[in-house]
């Protein structure tokens, strides 16, 4: 095997080693980049779970804030897990072209140094070249022509290498840049949808909270009108039955209008308001007086005793009163007599 064929054997291994090992280094990383990816998926299945809501607002919105803090510490994991990966890659690609080109260095060294030792043999062989032959000063010229011509064509080898290895790492780089564009793009998407879905979720707590909160101060507002009417009435009904006694009252101290009919003697008040009502709900205008053995319930008064006596069979006739003793008397106020 000549010194020239020998160079390009070399040059030739060294390229193709060169381009295996680069392969290899650039089909791994692309295996550890999608590992990384992977793992948040199978990661996230475990913790990112979230119990069913539980009754009260405070523990849903809790549980959604726990939900976005998760969502956005696995997004900062994968960050960091992705720029490991990539900084690896960068190292081994980096390491590899160091070792590409030490070994062209020494290869072009070696090249030049048996380059070296063939021009000083050519040197010494054309000073001898005086006594040899013309035939053979031929042959040799034509053998120097082959070897400057190998030596050529070798370093024409080399440059395109080179070009060949400066585009390969440019095409690397290009493509690791395009491949963490799209990372990050994707993590972008998952991060604004992940905020989107947040504030969707805070907006409807808050409009059911609102909602709540509008029925509670509705209810509350009922609730304040029934007991306004509720007082109003009562003191309504109050009002008319002080007017009532008083009327009756003045009538009594004031008129000569003395003639009642006693319907009954109750034992306490209770038993005399019955009756009252009973009375009043006929129509009857009813007067009650305290005595030592209970409170009289009487009606009137009347203008003379004909009128009460009317009165007293109207209201012993009535079946549904049951008050058959009735009778009239002349009743006189206490502060009169």
């Amino acid at each position: 095997m000549s010194m020239n064929n020998k160079q390009r054997w070399m040059g030739g291994v060294v390229l193709l080693g060169g381009g295996v090992l680069l392969a290899a280094l650039l089909l791994k990383g692309n295996e550890e980049i999608k590992q990384v990816e992977a793992q948040p998926s199978a990661s996230t299945s475990p913790k990112t779970q979230t119990k069913p809501k539980q009754t009260t607002e405070g523990q849903m919105v809790q549980l959604q804030a726990v939900d976005v803090e998760t969502e956005k510490r696995l997004l900062e994991e994968q960050r960091r897990a992705r720029e490991k990966a990539v900084a690896e890659q960068e190292a081994r690609a980096a390491e590899f072209l160091a070792m590409q080109q030490q070994a062209e260095a020494d290869a072009a060294r070696k090249a030049a140094a048996e380059y070296a030792a063939i021009n000083a043999r050519r040197t010494a062989a054309q000073e001898s070249s005086d006594n040899i032959p013309p035939e053979l000063v031929g042959e040799a010229k034509a053998k120097n022509q082959q070897a400057n011509t190998v030596n050529k064509t070798t370093d024409t080898s080399k440059i395109d290498a080179d070009k060949k290895a400066a585009e390969a790492k440019r095409q690397a780089e290009a493509d690791k840049k395009a491949t963490e564009a799209k990372r990050q793009a994707e993590a972008d998407r998952k991060a604004a949808e992940a905020k989107r879905q947040a504030e969707a979720d805070k907006k409807a707590a808050e409009a059911k909270r609102q909602a709540e909160a509008d029925k509670k101060a509705a209810e509350a507002k009922r609730q304040a009108e029934a007991d306004k009417k509720a007082s109003d009435a009562k003191r309504k009904a109050e009002a008319e039955k002080k007017a009532e006694a008083e009327k009756a009252r003045e009538l009594l101290e004031n008129g000569d209008k003395k003639w009642m009919v006693q319907v009954a003697l109750a034992a306490n008040q209770a038993n005399a308001d019955a009756v009252v009502s009973k009375l009043r709900a006929k129509g009857y205008k009813v007067t009650t007086s305290p005595t030592s053995k209970g409170i009289r319930i009487m009606v009137g008064p009347a203008k003379d005793r004909d009128t009460a006596d009317a009165a007293r069979k109207k209201i012993t006739s009535d079946s549904s009163l049951n008050m058959k003793s009735a009778w009239v008397i002349d009743w006189v106020p206490l502060d009169q007599r």
